[in-house]
Protein backbone atom coordinates (compact mmCIF):
# COMPACT_ATOMS: atom_id res chain seq x y z
CA UNK A 1 0.00 0.00 0.00
CA UNK A 2 1.43 3.37 -1.04
CA UNK A 3 2.11 5.82 1.74
CA UNK A 4 3.55 9.35 1.76
CA UNK A 5 7.35 9.59 1.48
CA UNK A 6 9.17 9.11 4.76
CA UNK A 7 10.49 12.35 6.30
CA UNK A 8 12.37 12.79 9.59
CA UNK A 9 10.15 13.63 12.56
CA UNK A 10 10.82 17.22 13.74
CA UNK A 11 13.35 17.38 16.54
CA UNK A 12 11.88 18.55 19.81
CA UNK A 13 8.27 18.40 18.57
CA UNK A 14 5.65 17.38 21.10
CA UNK A 15 3.40 15.50 18.69
CA UNK A 16 2.72 14.83 15.01
CA UNK A 17 1.62 17.87 13.06
CA UNK A 18 1.17 16.49 9.50
CA UNK A 19 0.21 13.21 7.88
CA UNK A 20 3.89 12.61 7.07
CA UNK A 21 4.75 13.02 10.73
CA UNK A 22 2.08 10.49 11.72
CA UNK A 23 3.46 7.92 9.27
CA UNK A 24 6.94 8.57 10.61
CA UNK A 25 5.66 7.77 14.10
CA UNK A 26 4.05 4.58 12.81
CA UNK A 27 7.23 3.42 11.00
CA UNK A 28 9.25 4.03 14.15
CA UNK A 29 7.00 2.56 16.85
CA UNK A 30 4.23 0.70 15.01
CA UNK A 31 6.08 -2.62 14.45
CA UNK A 32 6.83 -2.91 18.19
CA UNK A 33 3.18 -2.29 19.06
CA UNK A 34 1.84 -4.70 16.43
CA UNK A 35 4.31 -7.45 17.38
CA UNK A 36 3.49 -7.04 21.07
CA UNK A 37 -0.25 -7.20 20.32
CA UNK A 38 0.30 -10.41 18.33
CA UNK A 39 2.25 -11.94 21.23
CA UNK A 40 -0.47 -11.04 23.72
CA UNK A 41 -3.38 -12.30 21.61
CA UNK A 42 -1.46 -15.38 20.45
CA UNK A 43 -0.39 -16.15 24.00
CA UNK A 44 -4.01 -16.26 25.19
CA UNK A 45 -4.85 -18.92 22.62
CA UNK A 46 -1.48 -20.71 22.73
CA UNK A 47 -2.74 -23.55 24.96
CA UNK A 48 -5.46 -24.42 22.45
CA UNK A 49 -3.48 -24.05 19.22
CA UNK A 50 0.15 -24.90 19.98
CA UNK A 51 2.17 -27.72 21.48
CA UNK A 52 4.94 -27.05 23.99
CA UNK A 53 7.60 -27.42 21.27
CA UNK A 54 5.71 -24.96 19.06
CA UNK A 55 5.53 -22.55 21.99
CA UNK A 56 9.33 -22.69 22.42
CA UNK A 57 9.80 -22.17 18.67
CA UNK A 58 7.37 -19.23 18.70
CA UNK A 59 9.30 -17.70 21.62
CA UNK A 60 12.59 -17.94 19.73
CA UNK A 61 11.04 -16.47 16.56
CA UNK A 62 9.42 -13.65 18.57
CA UNK A 63 12.77 -12.77 20.15
CA UNK A 64 14.31 -12.76 16.66
CA UNK A 65 11.52 -10.45 15.48
CA UNK A 66 12.19 -8.00 18.33
CA UNK A 67 15.92 -8.14 17.61
CA UNK A 68 15.29 -7.51 13.93
CA UNK A 69 13.13 -4.52 14.83
CA UNK A 70 15.80 -3.07 17.16
CA UNK A 71 18.40 -3.40 14.43
CA UNK A 72 16.11 -1.75 11.89
CA UNK A 73 15.24 1.08 14.27
CA UNK A 74 18.94 2.00 14.37
CA UNK A 75 19.55 1.42 10.67
CA UNK A 76 16.45 3.04 9.16
CA UNK A 77 17.40 6.72 9.75
CA UNK A 78 20.54 6.20 7.63
CA UNK A 79 18.80 4.15 4.93
CA UNK A 80 17.32 5.59 1.75
CA UNK A 81 13.96 4.29 0.45
CA UNK A 82 14.24 0.98 -1.50
CA UNK A 83 17.83 0.49 -0.33
CA UNK A 84 19.21 -3.09 0.05
CA UNK A 85 19.04 -2.87 3.86
CA UNK A 86 15.32 -2.08 3.66
CA UNK A 87 14.70 -4.95 1.23
CA UNK A 88 16.53 -7.35 3.57
CA UNK A 89 14.52 -6.12 6.58
CA UNK A 90 11.22 -6.56 4.72
CA UNK A 91 12.15 -10.06 3.48
CA UNK A 92 13.34 -11.34 6.89
CA UNK A 93 10.33 -9.89 8.68
CA UNK A 94 7.97 -11.47 6.12
CA UNK A 95 9.61 -14.88 6.67
CA UNK A 96 9.40 -14.51 10.46
CA UNK A 97 5.74 -13.43 10.25
CA UNK A 98 4.91 -16.40 8.00
CA UNK A 99 6.63 -18.84 10.38
CA UNK A 100 4.91 -17.37 13.45
CA UNK A 101 1.52 -17.46 11.70
CA UNK A 102 2.17 -21.12 10.79
CA UNK A 103 2.61 -21.80 14.51
CA UNK A 104 -0.21 -19.51 15.68
CA UNK A 105 -2.72 -17.86 13.26
CA UNK A 106 -3.01 -14.78 15.51
CA UNK A 107 0.50 -13.72 14.49
CA UNK A 108 -1.10 -12.65 11.18
CA UNK A 109 -1.58 -9.32 12.99
CA UNK A 110 2.19 -8.91 12.80
CA UNK A 111 2.29 -10.16 9.20
CA UNK A 112 -0.16 -7.36 8.15
CA UNK A 113 2.70 -4.87 8.50
CA UNK A 114 3.77 -6.01 5.03
CA UNK A 115 0.82 -4.09 3.56
CA UNK A 116 1.78 -0.74 5.09
CA UNK A 117 5.49 -0.22 4.50
CA UNK A 118 5.99 -2.12 1.26
CA UNK A 119 6.30 1.12 -0.75
CA UNK A 120 9.15 2.82 1.16
CA UNK A 121 11.06 -0.46 1.68
CA UNK A 122 10.90 -2.24 -1.69
CA UNK A 123 11.81 -1.07 -5.20
CA UNK A 124 8.80 -0.40 -7.44
CA UNK A 125 9.25 -3.63 -9.42
CA UNK A 126 9.06 -5.76 -6.24
CA UNK A 127 6.06 -4.09 -4.58
CA UNK A 128 3.46 -6.41 -6.15
CA UNK A 129 5.50 -9.45 -5.10
CA UNK A 130 5.66 -8.15 -1.52
CA UNK A 131 1.89 -7.57 -1.41
CA UNK A 132 1.08 -10.99 -2.85
CA UNK A 133 3.46 -12.72 -0.41
CA UNK A 134 1.88 -10.95 2.55
CA UNK A 135 -1.56 -11.96 1.22
CA UNK A 136 -0.50 -15.65 1.49
CA UNK A 137 0.12 -15.30 5.24
CA UNK A 138 -3.13 -13.35 5.85
CA UNK A 139 -5.24 -15.78 3.78
CA UNK A 140 -3.73 -18.79 5.62
CA UNK A 141 -4.62 -17.27 9.00
CA UNK A 142 -8.15 -16.35 7.92
CA UNK A 143 -8.84 -19.83 6.47
CA UNK A 144 -8.10 -21.57 9.79
CA UNK A 145 -4.34 -21.71 9.96
CA UNK A 146 -1.38 -23.03 8.00
CA UNK A 147 -1.21 -25.47 6.45
CA UNK A 148 -4.92 -25.87 5.52
CA UNK A 149 -6.22 -29.00 7.29
CA UNK A 150 -8.89 -30.10 4.81
CA UNK A 151 -10.18 -29.59 1.30
CA UNK A 152 -12.65 -27.02 2.56
CA UNK A 153 -9.79 -25.15 4.21
CA UNK A 154 -7.86 -25.20 0.94
CA UNK A 155 -10.90 -23.83 -0.94
CA UNK A 156 -11.31 -21.12 1.69
CA UNK A 157 -7.59 -20.37 1.53
CA UNK A 158 -7.73 -19.94 -2.27
CA UNK A 159 -10.79 -17.67 -2.14
CA UNK A 160 -9.38 -15.58 0.71
CA UNK A 161 -6.03 -15.31 -1.05
CA UNK A 162 -7.73 -13.93 -4.17
CA UNK A 163 -9.71 -11.45 -2.08
CA UNK A 164 -6.65 -10.32 -0.10
CA UNK A 165 -4.55 -10.01 -3.24
CA UNK A 166 -7.21 -8.05 -5.12
CA UNK A 167 -7.78 -5.66 -2.23
CA UNK A 168 -4.07 -5.14 -1.63
CA UNK A 169 -3.35 -4.44 -5.30
CA UNK A 170 -6.41 -2.19 -5.62
CA UNK A 171 -5.51 -0.02 -2.66
CA UNK A 172 -1.89 0.07 -3.79
CA UNK A 173 -3.02 1.26 -7.23
CA UNK A 174 -5.27 3.94 -5.70
CA UNK A 175 -2.42 5.05 -3.48
CA UNK A 176 -0.11 5.31 -6.48
CA UNK A 177 -2.66 7.46 -8.32
CA UNK A 178 -3.05 9.74 -5.31
CA UNK A 179 0.72 9.98 -4.95
CA UNK A 180 1.04 10.91 -8.62
CA UNK A 181 -1.71 13.52 -8.25
CA UNK A 182 0.01 14.97 -5.19
CA UNK A 183 3.32 15.06 -7.06
CA UNK A 184 1.74 16.90 -9.98
CA UNK A 185 0.12 19.38 -7.59
CA UNK A 186 3.44 20.01 -5.86
CA UNK A 187 5.15 20.58 -9.22
CA UNK A 188 2.31 22.87 -10.33
CA UNK A 189 2.52 24.91 -7.15
CA UNK A 190 6.30 25.14 -7.51
CA UNK A 191 5.93 26.31 -11.12
CA UNK A 192 3.33 28.88 -10.06
CA UNK A 193 5.68 30.14 -7.38
CA UNK A 194 8.48 30.46 -9.95
CA UNK A 195 6.10 32.26 -12.31
CA UNK A 196 4.98 34.61 -9.57
CA UNK A 197 8.60 35.31 -8.72
CA UNK A 198 9.35 36.13 -12.36
CA UNK A 199 6.28 38.38 -12.49
CA UNK A 200 7.37 40.19 -9.34
CA UNK A 201 10.83 40.68 -10.82
CA UNK A 202 9.29 41.97 -14.05
CA UNK A 203 7.03 44.35 -12.10
CA UNK A 204 9.99 45.62 -10.10
CA UNK A 205 11.94 46.11 -13.33
CA UNK A 206 8.99 47.95 -14.90
CA UNK A 207 8.72 50.17 -11.83
CA UNK A 208 12.41 51.00 -12.12
CA UNK A 209 11.98 51.75 -15.83
CA UNK A 210 9.01 53.99 -15.05
CA UNK A 211 11.07 55.87 -12.48
CA UNK A 212 13.94 56.24 -14.94
CA UNK A 213 11.54 57.36 -17.64
CA UNK A 214 10.04 60.03 -15.40
CA UNK A 215 13.49 61.29 -14.43
CA UNK A 216 14.43 61.55 -18.09
CA UNK A 217 11.14 63.26 -18.83
CA UNK A 218 11.79 65.78 -16.08
CA UNK A 219 15.29 66.50 -17.41
CA UNK A 220 14.03 66.78 -20.97
CA UNK A 221 11.20 69.01 -19.76
CA UNK A 222 13.71 71.42 -18.23
CA UNK A 223 15.52 71.73 -21.56
CA UNK A 224 12.24 72.14 -23.38
CA UNK A 225 11.14 74.91 -21.00
CA UNK A 226 14.45 76.70 -21.49
CA UNK A 227 14.01 76.66 -25.27
CA UNK A 228 10.38 77.71 -24.98
CA UNK A 229 11.18 80.53 -22.58
CA UNK A 230 14.00 81.75 -24.81
CA UNK A 231 11.64 81.80 -27.79
CA UNK A 232 8.97 83.62 -25.81
CA UNK A 233 11.45 86.23 -24.54
CA UNK A 234 12.58 86.83 -28.10
CA UNK A 235 9.04 86.98 -29.49
CA UNK A 236 7.44 89.02 -26.69
CA UNK A 237 9.72 90.74 -24.19
CA UNK A 238 12.54 91.62 -26.58
CA UNK A 239 10.12 92.94 -29.18
CA UNK A 240 8.20 94.85 -26.51
CA UNK A 241 11.35 96.47 -25.16
CA UNK A 242 12.41 97.41 -28.68
CA UNK A 243 9.04 99.05 -29.23
CA UNK A 244 9.26 100.91 -25.92
CA UNK A 245 12.72 102.23 -26.83
CA UNK A 246 11.46 103.40 -30.22
CA UNK A 247 8.49 105.21 -28.68
CA UNK A 248 10.68 106.88 -26.05
CA UNK A 249 13.09 108.03 -28.76
CA UNK A 250 10.18 109.73 -30.54
CA UNK A 251 9.11 111.32 -27.25
CA UNK A 252 12.65 112.63 -26.70
CA UNK A 253 12.80 114.23 -30.14
CA UNK A 254 9.28 115.81 -30.08
CA UNK A 255 8.66 116.75 -26.45
CA UNK A 256 9.79 120.36 -26.99
CA UNK A 257 8.42 120.97 -30.48
CA UNK A 258 5.20 118.87 -30.43
CA UNK A 259 4.05 118.00 -26.87
CA UNK A 260 0.79 116.40 -28.08
CA UNK A 261 2.62 113.92 -30.33
CA UNK A 262 5.08 113.20 -27.52
CA UNK A 263 2.16 112.44 -25.20
CA UNK A 264 0.69 109.97 -27.71
CA UNK A 265 3.99 108.12 -28.06
CA UNK A 266 4.50 108.18 -24.30
CA UNK A 267 1.10 106.51 -23.82
CA UNK A 268 2.06 103.92 -26.41
CA UNK A 269 5.31 103.22 -24.55
CA UNK A 270 3.39 102.78 -21.30
CA UNK A 271 0.94 100.40 -22.99
CA UNK A 272 3.82 98.39 -24.45
CA UNK A 273 5.43 98.24 -21.01
CA UNK A 274 2.22 96.94 -19.43
CA UNK A 275 1.83 94.37 -22.21
CA UNK A 276 5.44 93.24 -21.84
CA UNK A 277 4.98 92.95 -18.08
CA UNK A 278 1.95 90.75 -18.67
CA UNK A 279 3.91 88.61 -21.10
CA UNK A 280 6.74 88.27 -18.57
CA UNK A 281 4.34 87.18 -15.85
CA UNK A 282 2.70 84.69 -18.21
CA UNK A 283 6.07 83.18 -19.16
CA UNK A 284 7.11 82.82 -15.52
CA UNK A 285 3.72 81.34 -14.66
CA UNK A 286 4.11 78.75 -17.41
CA UNK A 287 7.44 77.50 -16.07
CA UNK A 288 5.51 75.21 -13.72
CA UNK A 289 1.81 74.32 -13.59
CA UNK A 290 0.80 76.32 -10.53
CA UNK A 291 -2.70 74.85 -10.83
CA UNK A 292 -1.32 71.52 -9.54
CA UNK A 293 -0.05 73.02 -6.27
CA UNK A 294 -3.52 72.94 -4.68
CA UNK A 295 -5.49 70.51 -6.88
CA UNK A 296 -5.08 67.13 -8.45
CA UNK A 297 -5.13 66.60 -12.20
CA UNK A 298 -8.93 66.52 -12.48
CA UNK A 299 -9.40 69.66 -10.36
CA UNK A 300 -6.65 71.56 -12.19
CA UNK A 301 -8.09 70.62 -15.59
CA UNK A 302 -11.58 71.62 -14.53
CA UNK A 303 -10.36 75.06 -13.41
CA UNK A 304 -8.25 75.49 -16.54
CA UNK A 305 -11.22 74.74 -18.78
CA UNK A 306 -13.52 77.08 -16.78
CA UNK A 307 -10.96 79.91 -16.90
CA UNK A 308 -10.45 79.49 -20.62
CA UNK A 309 -14.20 79.50 -21.26
CA UNK A 310 -14.62 82.71 -19.27
CA UNK A 311 -11.75 84.46 -21.06
CA UNK A 312 -12.88 83.51 -24.56
CA UNK A 313 -16.65 83.57 -23.91
CA UNK A 314 -16.97 80.10 -25.46
CA UNK A 315 -18.89 77.18 -23.98
CA UNK A 316 -16.40 74.59 -22.70
CA UNK A 317 -17.40 71.33 -20.96
CA UNK A 318 -15.11 69.15 -18.85
CA UNK A 319 -15.90 65.44 -18.31
CA UNK A 320 -14.17 62.67 -16.35
CA UNK A 321 -14.77 58.99 -17.19
CA UNK A 322 -13.62 55.99 -15.18
CA UNK A 323 -12.49 56.06 -11.57
CA UNK A 324 -10.41 59.17 -10.90
CA UNK A 325 -7.28 58.59 -8.83
CA UNK A 326 -4.09 60.52 -7.99
CA UNK A 327 -1.43 60.34 -10.69
CA UNK A 328 2.28 61.05 -10.72
CA UNK A 329 3.20 64.75 -10.78
CA UNK A 330 5.08 64.42 -14.09
CA UNK A 331 2.11 62.77 -15.79
CA UNK A 332 -0.29 65.35 -14.39
CA UNK A 333 1.94 68.25 -15.48
CA UNK A 334 2.31 66.81 -18.98
CA UNK A 335 -1.44 66.40 -19.51
CA UNK A 336 -2.17 69.84 -18.06
CA UNK A 337 0.39 71.40 -20.45
CA UNK A 338 -1.11 69.57 -23.42
CA UNK A 339 -4.63 70.62 -22.45
CA UNK A 340 -3.54 74.24 -22.02
CA UNK A 341 -1.83 74.33 -25.41
CA UNK A 342 -4.77 72.64 -27.15
CA UNK A 343 -7.17 75.17 -25.61
CA UNK A 344 -4.84 78.04 -26.52
CA UNK A 345 -4.76 76.84 -30.12
CA UNK A 346 -8.54 76.61 -30.13
CA UNK A 347 -8.81 80.14 -28.78
CA UNK A 348 -6.31 81.63 -31.23
CA UNK A 349 -7.15 79.81 -34.43
CA UNK A 350 -10.33 77.73 -34.30
CA UNK A 351 -13.09 80.31 -33.90
CA UNK A 352 -15.10 77.60 -32.13
CA UNK A 353 -18.48 78.00 -30.47
CA UNK A 354 -18.12 74.92 -28.28
CA UNK A 355 -15.21 72.96 -26.81
CA UNK A 356 -15.24 69.63 -24.96
CA UNK A 357 -12.43 68.28 -22.75
CA UNK A 358 -12.60 64.65 -21.56
CA UNK A 359 -10.19 62.91 -19.15
CA UNK A 360 -10.53 59.10 -19.15
CA UNK A 361 -9.05 56.81 -16.47
CA UNK A 362 -8.49 53.24 -17.73
CA UNK A 363 -6.70 50.24 -16.23
CA UNK A 364 -3.19 51.34 -17.13
CA UNK A 365 -3.71 54.36 -19.36
CA UNK A 366 -4.88 57.97 -19.20
CA UNK A 367 -6.54 59.61 -22.19
CA UNK A 368 -7.10 63.35 -22.67
CA UNK A 369 -9.38 64.47 -25.52
CA UNK A 370 -9.85 68.13 -26.51
CA UNK A 371 -12.45 68.68 -29.27
CA UNK A 372 -13.83 71.85 -30.82
CA UNK A 373 -16.31 72.68 -33.57
CA UNK A 374 -14.12 75.39 -35.12
CA UNK A 375 -12.86 75.97 -38.61
CA UNK A 376 -10.32 73.11 -38.49
CA UNK A 377 -7.16 72.81 -40.57
CA UNK A 378 -5.02 70.38 -42.53
CA UNK A 379 -2.63 68.70 -40.03
CA UNK A 380 -0.26 67.63 -42.81
CA UNK A 381 0.17 71.24 -43.92
CA UNK A 382 0.97 72.56 -40.44
CA UNK A 383 4.53 73.86 -40.09
CA UNK A 384 6.57 72.20 -37.35
CA UNK A 385 7.17 74.06 -34.10
CA UNK A 386 10.88 74.38 -34.79
CA UNK A 387 10.10 76.60 -37.81
CA UNK A 388 7.29 78.65 -36.29
CA UNK A 389 8.97 79.25 -32.93
CA UNK A 390 5.90 78.22 -30.94
CA UNK A 391 4.99 75.17 -28.90
CA UNK A 392 2.35 73.78 -31.26
CA UNK A 393 1.38 70.21 -32.10
CA UNK A 394 4.97 69.01 -32.36
CA UNK A 395 5.67 70.24 -28.85
CA UNK A 396 2.60 68.43 -27.51
CA UNK A 397 3.77 65.22 -29.14
CA UNK A 398 7.27 65.67 -27.70
CA UNK A 399 5.87 66.14 -24.19
CA UNK A 400 3.79 62.97 -24.44
CA UNK A 401 6.61 60.91 -25.94
CA UNK A 402 8.90 61.76 -23.02
CA UNK A 403 6.60 59.78 -20.69
CA UNK A 404 5.96 56.99 -23.26
CA UNK A 405 2.73 58.57 -24.50
CA UNK A 406 1.32 59.67 -27.86
CA UNK A 407 -0.66 62.61 -29.26
CA UNK A 408 -2.94 62.24 -32.26
CA UNK A 409 -4.68 65.08 -34.08
CA UNK A 410 -7.76 64.73 -36.26
CA UNK A 411 -8.93 67.77 -38.20
CA UNK A 412 -10.05 69.00 -41.57
CA UNK A 413 -10.94 72.42 -42.88
CA UNK A 414 -14.45 73.29 -41.66
CA UNK A 415 -14.76 70.07 -39.62
CA UNK A 416 -13.36 71.06 -36.22
CA UNK A 417 -10.34 69.64 -34.45
CA UNK A 418 -9.78 66.74 -32.03
CA UNK A 419 -6.54 66.37 -30.04
CA UNK A 420 -6.14 63.03 -28.22
CA UNK A 421 -3.27 62.35 -25.81
CA UNK A 422 -2.60 58.87 -24.40
CA UNK A 423 -0.09 58.35 -21.58
CA UNK A 424 0.64 55.53 -19.09
CA UNK A 425 -1.34 55.71 -15.84
CA UNK A 426 1.49 56.08 -13.31
CA UNK A 427 -0.15 56.42 -9.91
CA UNK A 428 1.03 58.83 -7.26
CA UNK A 429 3.57 57.24 -4.88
Amino acid sequence: MTQPPRTPYPSGATGPRTIEDRWEQFYRYGPYAVLTLSVLVGGVAAGLLMSRTEMYAAGVLTAAAYGLQIWWGRTRPRTAPAAPAGVAYYAVRTVLAFALTWLNPFFAIYAALGYFDVDPLLPKRFIRAGLLTTAVTLAGSQSGGLPPASLMNWVAFGALYLINSALALFFWYVGMREEEKARVQVETIAELERTNLRLEEAMAENAALHAQLLVQAREAGVDDERRRLAAEIHDTLAQGLTGIIAQLQVVTSTRDTDPATARVHLDRAAALARHSLGEARRSVHNLAPVALEHDGLTGALEKTVATWAEQHRVRADFTVTGTAEPVHDEVAATLLRIAGEALANAGRHAGASRVGVTLSFMDDELTLDVRDDGRGFDPDATAPASRTGGFGLGGMRARAERIAGTVEVESEPGGGTAVSARVPLVRQG
